[in-house]
């Protein structure tokens, strides 16, 4: 029986099992099964998946991201803020701004430090993609998704698609507790639809003024979650794609773990999330 050092951590209640790599050389078991017991409420920690922290040959740190079904993920906005936290109080960068780099791409964290300790992070998610085959998303409709109407099981929407280094189909609902979230989320999420034969992340939007909306997520591979970082991205760039908000302004995205500011960068493109991190607790998980 060998013995993994850990760290639980959560932003917004997005919760996973945190592994450091880079301070510390570990042989690890087959990942995807490591991810699985981990997250078991019953007979491990109990998380949403399992984040590595590991060296990079292209950024300051790399984050691997597996969900609890063990599959691996490509960004997790939650996630990037835990990471930037852990990095820069535990001395793996010494800058507030660094990059870490993702399987969806390179981002830039920067902490805000109170004393000696992160309590908010702003994560440059760079630029939304909206093509169709960046989702990808299967039909015949035009290059971009965008208020686009479907039909999922003889039942008519209306849908928006966006990739923030992972996949979103967003829908606007009047009334964010009437969402259909658990029907259309694991109808969608895992790839046996053929709209989204990848699979693709599940949101729902309430708009309740054009600064400030209600998010809700079914999240690929881990199901319903507290919050979700690049949903609440992709939403409010779904807002503004939508006309329903607008660029540069400060967008307030509440999910059922708390919220997250979201402002998409007219100059530059990008979108910025900020919001807290948390440490939860640290030991040794045995396998």
């Amino acid at each position: 029986m060998s013995q993994i050092p850990f760290v639980k951590m959560h932003g917004l209640g997005n919760c996973y099992i945190y592994v450091d790599l880079i301070s510390q050389k570990l042989e690890l078991p087959d990942l995807p099964d490591l991810a699985r017991k981990v997250s078991n409420p019953f007979t491990g920690i109990g998380s949403d998946g399992l984040i590595l922290m590991v060296p990079s040959d292209a950024a300051d740190l790399k984050m691997r991201i597996f969900n609890k079904d063990g599959s691996e993920g490509k960004n997790c906005g939650n996630g990037l803020r835990c990471v930037a936290k852990y990095a820069y109080e535990r001395g793996l960068v010494s800058q507030k701004k660094f990059h870490i780099e993702t399987l969806g791409g390179i981002v830039t964290a920067e902490v805000h430090v109170t004393g000696n300790k992160v309590d908010q992070v702003t994560v440059d998610m760079g630029q939304p993609h909206l093509n169709r085959e960046d989702i990808p998303m299967a039909g015949e409709g035009g290059a971009t998704v965008i208020n686009e109407p479907v039909t999922i099981d003889g039942k008519n929407y209306r849908l928006t698609a966006v990739s923030m280094g992972n996949p979103h189909a967003l829908f606007f609902v009047d009334d964010i507790e009437q969402a259909p979230i658990a029907e259309l989320g694991p109808r969608l999420a895992d790839g046996d639809h053929p709209l989204f034969p990848e699979g693709v992340n599940v949101g729902f939007i309430e708009m309740k003024n054009p600064s400030e909306l209600v998010y809700r997520v079914w999240e690929r591979g881990s199901g319903m979650t507290q919050a979700c970082g690049t949903g609440a991205t992709a939403a409010a760039v779904a807002a503004i794609l939508n006309q329903k908000a607008e660029k540069d302004a400060n967008i307030t995205v509440h999910l059922d773990g708390g919220d997250l500011v979201i402002r998409w960068d007219a100059q530059s493109g990008h979108a910025f999330m900020t919001g807290p991190a948390e440490t939860v607790c640290e030991g040794y998980f045995f396998v």
